[in-house]
């Protein structure tokens, strides 16, 4: 703990941060989202039973869990991380009391970059899942009866996503202790999960390679835990769904060219 502690302390700001975004932005950009900043989801981390409060870290698949929120930038490292959340709490409720929230509605996260689409402004945004809520700064999918423009807008917004997917695997690939069930008080376990991004951080960005022998083990361990899943937000703050069709136009008109 005395180590996980100082990693925290010395190098979590260091390495966690939104570095250099016009790469980022112009890495989302390759991948087919224009004016993304960076992708945000959640892992359920299992743990042992706590001693207090059980029943509140109990998720949605049946086994005790705490909650790592990440938002990544393109080359799947972390950017922001909220850590130890009970595994009972929803996606959306936990980004709601973040730091990262308060920030992203204030609009001071990003560097003040707007562009003009047609005749809506947008801002730098955030993709997440249908468990996010659409705000003008965070873009999810459509869901419900899709045509194609909305199918095509959702497809480039799941291809971006699969960065966060992918740096999820890869930490745990790394960190096998986040499937380790580790045998420490409850309040112990975010420094650990914390310790654990930082490092992933480092190794990304020393080019550390990953074994990919080490994804098959990943994939057991995921299917004895399976990931729960959170159910849709289907609020949508003023301006953000027009953001979105105006996005979803766009594309849709690429598509013709």
């Amino acid at each position: 703990m005395q180590v996980c502690r100082a990693i925290n302390c010395i190098l979590l700001r260091r390495t966690m941060t939104p570095g250099n975004m016009h790469d980022i932005v112009d890495g989302f950009a390759k991948m087919g989202f224009p004016k993304c900043g960076g992708v945000i989801d959640g892992a359920h981390i299992p743990i042992l039973a706590p001693a207090h409060l059980a029943s509140e870290y109990v998720n949605r698949k049946g086994y005790f869990s705490m909650v790592l929120q990440a938002l990544v930038d393109h080359c799947g490292c972390f950017i922001d991380i909220n850590a130890g959340c009970p595994g009972k709490v929803h996606d959306a409720h936990i980004f709601w009391n973040t730091g990262l929230f308060r920030k992203l509605q204030a609009g001071t996260f990003f560097p003040d970059q707007k562009i003009t689409l047609g005749e809506v402004e947008m801002p730098i945004v955030i993709l997440g899942d249908s468990t996010y809520p659409l705000m003008p700064w965070l873009m999810k999918p459509y869901t419900g009866s899709l045509e194609s423009s909305k199918e095509r807008f959702n497809n480039r917004l799941s291809w971006c996503r699969m960065t966060v997917e992918c740096a999820f695997g890869r930490l745990k690939g790394c960190w096998r202790s986040l499937y380790g069930k580790l045998d420490l008080a409850d309040d112990n376990i975010p420094a650990i999960i914390s310790a654990c991004c930082t490092l992933h951080n480092i190794c990304e960005g020393k080019g550390e390679q990953f074994t990919q022998a080490w994804n098959s083990e990943i994939q057991r361990l995921e299917a004895e835990f399976e990931q729960p899943e959170s159910r849709a937000i289907r609020g949508a703050q003023c301006g953000a769904a027009k953001i979105r069709d105006t996005l979803r136009e766009q594309f849709e008109a690429e598509s013709h060219q």
